[in-house]
């Protein structure tokens, strides 16, 4: 009694007949409210609600005042109420609600152990005598199956005979452990066994056929008044042992010639009862004949049979039972464990990893918990490599070939004639599927299609949309059984998938989702089939598939995994100098480019060899992916190759080769903000991505053009154009792309002021991808500014970090400049001023150098802040340099962000009259006026007073007589910025070349 802690106090409130009604639904829900408000709710079904307390003797004087309020109510004689006791929480309600089933409206039942301490509470030790409180209402079978166990109830309740499967006359066996999950199957299967006169559950060994079979017929044996029987054929092994089986189990009279069926039948016409047959597969032939005799005589039996294939006659339903969900195969995996067993998060992972590779088969998870005696979760994971040999237990009272995982599946073996053990054997060949095509090619035997069909039926083989597999257990089982020619074997598969993969390889150029919809279902055969291709001595097969597969490793985070096979393609052969070597290095460029853009130059290798065997394609393509590298460090150099490698795919008609150079320009003239020539370019080589299917590509392009038009200032049609963008991505089911279309959707929404659907959407997303363990490029950019905009600044600094790389090839490349700027704002707003400072130079000094307007304009715009108070003046240039980079360039959507900084700065610097005026104005007005007066300081358009201060620097170092590459290494900017700058100086000094330049400066002082 001193371990029993928790208590349950199960309800429910059914009408006899029809739904409940909604009015006394309230109103109990309000009493359950005041009632058990000293417990604490677990299950808020209004019709079915259940609470927990820590203390049983307060919940059964809990239970009692609520059977005392609803007594009184027209609605309160339809409620049912049960205590249930134990020690852990999810045993225990799971107890009260089936106890609740048992009893009869208005009634209020406990458990033994309950009514045991409510007793002992009220200072008596015989709960059934003491004080009138309850009455033992004799032993009861609740429809758990488990053991009869005593049942009270509150005095004065004894009542009419309670709804326990005594009250139907059944022989179904006594289950000594918890049905867990299987809720989505009981509802699918209450249909079929009330609608059809034979069902048949079909699974493989271990799958929980029994199980579910006997927990279906307890819950609807009220049905049958004349009984519910349980036959268990595994131990008969002559089929004409049924009938008098059957016979034995119902208590009927049977022949001992063998030919009782009919007899049975005759006895059988007039009762309304169900038959359950379990094990029925190695004596289908002679369960079928009964069960046809059966239903032909007796029109109110119902038939459930389990068995590893149908019977295959007239009528039967045959439903096959699936493996357990993710989250059911753990939630048996605990449960077995038992009660005491509470796994910490490292834990938890590995059994998540255990019900995976067992593929959530029941039993393969029992025999798993079983070792939890003297091994971990994570020791049994790493075990599973030898499945068969740790899947063992000595249990009395089981069957033998429930004893071993491997004794399980011998049962269906042994079932199988020779053709099906052969075709059986050699499936084990692929990995995560195969077609009907597939098996043919690769099992090499005759009427392999037909054996399939008969696998499927007798639950080896699993079937779904036109794909056929192996539970990876039993493939497992069939490679142990394989004992010779597993390499020939393995050849057929690899020369298969190559003839697949290269027949496939066009599409690529002309409908990438109709190349997906061949390669992407075979990803796993694939796979298996580079492993044994780019394995010994002779690579070539292994090499021609890696060449043909590059695009195939660019979604679904498995980048790395492909890099690996096509390194190993590549250096499997390391001085060769063919068109396949060019292919496979090429292919090595495309996947790093996400992956690992600094680790391997093999774009540049492959452009070399292209150039040298004279393949154009293959050259402009090459020329693509080289500038792809490039653009990390040197945009201009980038620029170039990207211009060269489209001319030269025009030149040759490749609009695919042209449009990924072009895609490239597009992103360096959105980085550049030349939105002008960008936006024309964007349209057209989006179109034809998406016309070729290339969904992965267009993303990134129409995510791009989103972001051209919200920095031109027109923000619905890009939150438009971001959402045809998370369209394209979605069919892809890639994280990279759908979080990069997703997180530009919700960023437009955050600046549109819709602050609460924009963390909406991104919630979910980020659920997922910290299941999946993965994280997506610019993530923390979208994040930081959703969390920024909406106050929170501390949670907004932890997110903008992620994206800001302090060490490591990409700390020096423009990617961090991109976030800098907002994560120098959010310190700023969070008063961490000298982090601020800080992330904004350095935001200033990678802008300048990779010629970035818009993150300049932000990033002295946030430095124009941060010296309002201490240096006005300082201030104004900042933010009118800001102002004037964002005008010139176009970048209208931050024109207010601008307009409300140098408001600000004219209230602290005691020019009222300049913020009314800016706030009376429209935007453009505000603008033109700020340009031409520069506020009370009165800055010129012209002469040296009207130079910002980048442009008495670019000044300074032309009069050293610095050229203009010089002068960009020196300012860090681009050649581009010192020739835009100096056009700037030359309109505002009134002269044309450096000689007046340098003449001009001499006079100033």
């Amino acid at each position: 009694m001193g371990g029993a802690t928790v208590a349950a106090v199960a309800v429910s409130y059914a009408p006899d007949s029809g739904p409940p009604i909604a009015p006394a639904l309230e109103r109990l829900e309000q009493l359950v409210g005041e009632s058990l408000a000293g417990g604490r709710p677990v299950l808020r079904d209004v019709a079915r609600p259940v609470v927990v307390f820590e203390d049983p003797a307060e919940a059964v004087a809990a239970a009692r005042h609520f059977r005392d309020a609803t007594a009184g109510l027209p609605a309160g004689q339809l409620v049912r109420i049960a205590v249930s006791t134990g020690i852990t929480e999810r045993h225990v309600v799971r107890h009260a609600q089936r106890l609740n089933e048992i009893a009869n409206p208005g009634q209020l039942l406990l458990s033994a152990l309950t009514a045991e301490i409510a007793a002992a509470t009220a200072g008596t030790a015989d709960a059934g005598s003491v004080g009138g409180l309850f009455v033992d209402l004799g032993l009861h079978r609740l429809r758990d199956l488990g053991a009869a166990e005593r049942v009270f109830a509150v005095q004065g309740q004894a009542g009419e005979a309670l709804r326990s499967l005594d009250g139907v006359p059944n022989n179904l066996p006594v289950m000594f452990t918890s049905f867990v999950g299987r809720q989505a199957e009981l509802g699918a299967l209450r249909a079929q066994v009330m609608g059809n006169r034979l069902v048949t559950l079909t699974g493989p060994g271990g799958s929980g056929k029994t199980r579910l079979a006997a927990q279906i017929a307890a819950e609807l044996a009220d049905r049958w008044p004349d009984g519910v029987w349980w036959i268990d054929l595994a131990p008969v092994t002559d089929g004409g042992q049924v009938p008098e089986v059957v016979a034995s189990a119902v208590g009927v009279l049977a022949e001992s010639s063998g030919r009782s069926g009919p007899l049975i039948a005759s006895q059988l016409s007039n009762r309304k009862a169900l038959l359950c047959f379990d094990n029925c597969e190695h004596l289908l032939d002679s369960v079928a004949e009964f069960v046809v005799t059966v239903q032909v005589a007796c029109p109110e039996i119902t038939v459930l049979t389990t068995s590893r294939e149908p019977l295959d006659v007239a009528g039967e339903v045959v439903w096959r039972v699936p493996s357990l969900t993710s989250s059911e195969a753990v939630s048996l995996f605990v449960e077995r464990a038992g009660p005491g067993f509470i796994p910490d998060e490292e834990a938890e992972q590995a059994i998540r990893t255990i019900c995976a590779r067992l593929d959530g088969i029941p039993l393969a998870l029992e025999l798993a918990t079983a070792w939890l005696r003297t091994l971990t979760p994570q020791q049994i994971e790493a075990g599973l490599d030898d499945r068969f040999g740790l899947l063992v237990r000595s249990t009395r009272g089981v069957a033998a070939r429930q004893q071993t995982l491997a004794s399980s599946i011998d049962w269906s073996y042994d079932l199988l004639d020779s053709d099906e053990r052969e075709v059986f054997r050699r499936l084990a060949v692929f990995a995560g599927g195969f077609t009907l095509d597939a098996a043919s090619a690769v099992c090499g035997t005759t009427g392999v299609r037909e054996v399939i069909g008969r696998l499927v039926d007798k639950s080896l083989v699993v079937a779904a949309d036109a794909r056929y597999r192996l539970l990876e257990t039993i493939r497992e089982y069939a490679a142990t059984r394989l004992a010779d020619g597993l390499d020939g074997l393995r050849d057929r598969h690899l020369d298969y998938f190559l003839r697949v993969a290269e027949e496939a390889a066009p599409e690529l150029d002309r409908n990438r989702d109709a190349w997906r919809a061949v390669i992407e279902p075979e990803r796993e055969n694939f796979r298996a089939a580079l492993d044994h291709g780019l394995s010994g001595s002779e690579t070539a097969k292994g090499r021609r598939l890696a060449a043909a597969l590059p695009w195939l490793w660019n979604l679904q985070g498995t980048g790395q995994e492909g890099i690996g096979y096509l390194r190993r393609a590549i250096e499997s052969s390391p001085d060769d100098r063919s068109l396949l070597q060019a292919r496979l290095l090429y292919g090595y460029a495309t996947v790093a480019d996400t992956a690992a853009p600094f680790e391997y130059d093999a774009a540049q290798r492959g452009l070399e060899l292209a150039t040298e065997l004279g393949d154009d394609s293959l050259r402009a393509r090459c020329l693509a992916m080289v500038a792809v590298r490039n653009y990390y460090l040197d945009f201009q150099g980038a620029w170039d190759r990207c211009e060269e490698g489209r001319l030269l795919a025009e030149s040759i008609g490749d609009e695919v080769a042209r449009d990924a150079n072009l895609g490239l320009e597009c992103l360096l003239l959105v980085l550049w903000d030349r939105h002008a020539e960008a936006r024309q370019l964007l349209e057209s080589v989006s179109e034809g991505l998406i016309a070729r299917g290339e969904r992965g590509i267009a993303t990134a392009m129409v995510t791009l053009l989103s972001d051209s038009l919200a920095s031109t200032g027109e923000l619905p049609l890009a939150v438009e154009t971001a959402r045809k963008a998370l369209a394209i991505a979605e069919p892809l089911g890639d994280l990279h792309r759908v979080g990069m279309a997703r997180g530009q959707v919700a960023q437009l929404l955050g600046r549109s002021g819709e602050l609460d659907v924009a963390l909406e959407l991104m919630h979910p997303f980020l659920r997922l991808i910290e299941n999946a363990g993965t994280w997506v490029p610019s993530l923390g950019k979208v994040m930081g500014d959703l969390y920024r905009w909406n106050g929170e600044y501390e949670k907004a600094i932890d997110w903008l970090r992620r994206d800001v790389p302090t060490e490591g090839p990409i700390a020096d490349t423009y990617i961090p400049a991109v976030t800098l700027p907002a994560l120098g704002t959010a310190l700023r707003q969070a008063g961490r001023l000298d982090e601020a400072a800080e992330a904004l130079d350095r935001a200033v000094v990678l802008a300048r150098r990779y010629d970035l307007p818009r993150i300049l304009a932000d990033a002295l715009e946030q430095q124009g802040y941060l010296e309002l108070d201490e240096d006005p003046d300082k201030a104004a240039d900042l933010l009118h340099e800001s102002l004037t980079l964002r005008v010139d360039h176009g970048l209208r959507l931050y024109w207010q962000d601008s307009l409300d900084a140098l408001s600000l700065l004219a209230e602290q610097t005691n020019r009222p009259k300049d913020a009314e005026r800016l706030a009376q104005l429209d935007l453009d007005e505000a603008v033109a006026y700020v340009r031409r007066t520069r506020g009370a300081r009165g800055r010129p358009s012209t002469g040296w007073a009207s130079l910002t201060p980048t442009e008495r620097d670019v000044v300074a170092a032309a009069v050293e007589g610095l050229n203009n590459p010089e002068i960009g290494a020196r300012l860090f900017m681009s050649r581009g910025t010192v020739k835009t700058h100096l056009a700037h100086i030359y309109t505002k000094l009134g002269i044309s070349n450096r000689t007046e330049l340098a003449t001009h400066a001499a006079k100033r002082p």
